[in-house]
């Protein structure tokens, strides 16, 4: 697991001195990433073309499988925001030395990323011991190999008994079904095709309560925040109303089939999937639980679990550097 990771690591940061390609100044039309099978509101200001609207500038929309390759895209210059990072795969990605930055909180989802133990192994949070020894796929540097690292580490399971796979969630949930895997690890439409074939270990809330947040960002590169402060600040802004019109309850009959479409997904299972997640208003995301120093705190401690469990060589000594609040705070007074 350590030398895949150790690639990953590498694919990273080959190209960290291409960010400075994305401070284009003005530019004509960005590039932005997000997730299929991972509905929010935004999208259907996506669809709306709202987004295009405010901002003035074309927009090319790319779905990304993991976090990990969101940040790559963002260090080649091929991606200039990502909606719905990981904090993992972010964390793991500004310890290798990228320049990236948290823009905001993009969503909370405690419920919605967890691993699946195959049913005919018949084995609960009673009986985790018995996985030494077992295969488990898992996206590396993401949100859910946070969660696998810490729920191993509650149960008292050794890393070093296991056999990890790196494999993205919809990978994952395949091979869990063929029996090629003992568990996997995931979030979204490829969760719940994993809880077809098996059972969790711990809940969401089981997992708040021993630390294991769960929670995706917007995130830029550095310089092109500099660059074009106004642009993201405006981003946000519909991102924000957007969340703001679903929160209300008034418009969900409107956005939930616009928002499934362009997800890839039934509204149904649209529906189940966003009743498990929190998307928390600009006031909140600018306190002290999250972008007001929560945040910072806790890819901090993200990071170390990496480093102890050898998944990255070192942590910063500090986040506070990879969050501006700046864009964020622009957009509240639009």
């Amino acid at each position: 697991m350590t030398r895949k990771f150790t690639s990953l690591l590498a694919g990273t940061a080959v190209a960290l001195s291409a960010q400075a390609a994305l401070a284009a100044g003005h530019l004509d039309e960005i590039t932005v990433a997000y997730f299929l099978e991972w509905p929010m509101p935004f999208q259907y200001a996506k669809e709306m073309g709202t987004y295009e609207e405010e901002m003035g500038v074309k927009i090319n929309w790319v779905s990304f499988d993991t976090g990990t390759a969101m940040s790559a895209a963002m260090a080649s210059g091929d991606v200039h925001l990502s909606v719905s990072q990981g904090v993992p795969p972010f964390v793991v990605a500004t310890s290798a030395g990228q320049d990236l930055q948290i823009l905001d909180v993009a969503v909370s989802y405690s419920e919605n990323d967890n691993c699946v133990v195959r049913s005919d192994l018949e084995i609960d949070k009673d009986s985790a011991g018995e996985l030494a020894g077992k295969k488990v796929a898992v996206p590396l540097g993401t949100a859910a190999h946070y969660g696998f690292l810490s729920q191993m580490n509650h149960f008292g399971v050794d890393l070093a008994s296991l056999e990890v796979v790196d494999m993205a969630p919809a990978e994952g949930a395949a091979a869990l079904s063929q029996g090629a895997v003992d568990m996997a690890c995931g979030w979204g439409g490829a969760l719940r095709r994993m809880k077809e074939s098996g059972n969790i270990l711990l809940t969401g809330t089981e997992k708040e309560e021993l630390g294991i947040l769960v929670f995706d960002v917007t995130s830029a590169p550095a310089s092109f925040v500099a660059e074009n402060g106004d642009l993201v600040a405006k981003f946000l802004k519909v991102t924000a109303d957007a969340n703001d019109m679903w929160n209300s309850g008034e418009s969900k009959d409107e956005m939930l089939p616009v928002i499934a479409k362009d997800a890839g997904m039934d509204p149904d299972a649209t529906e189940q999937t966003m009743a498990t997640f929190e998307f928390p208003g600009v006031e909140e995301q600018l306190s002290e639980k999250w972008l007001g120093g929560g945040a910072q705190s806790f890819m901090k401690g993200v990071a170390d679990v990496f480093v102890n469990a050898g998944s990255i060589d070192a942590a910063l000594d500090s986040y506070d550097g990879a969050v501006n609040t700046g864009p964020l705070s622009a957009a509240a007074g639009m």
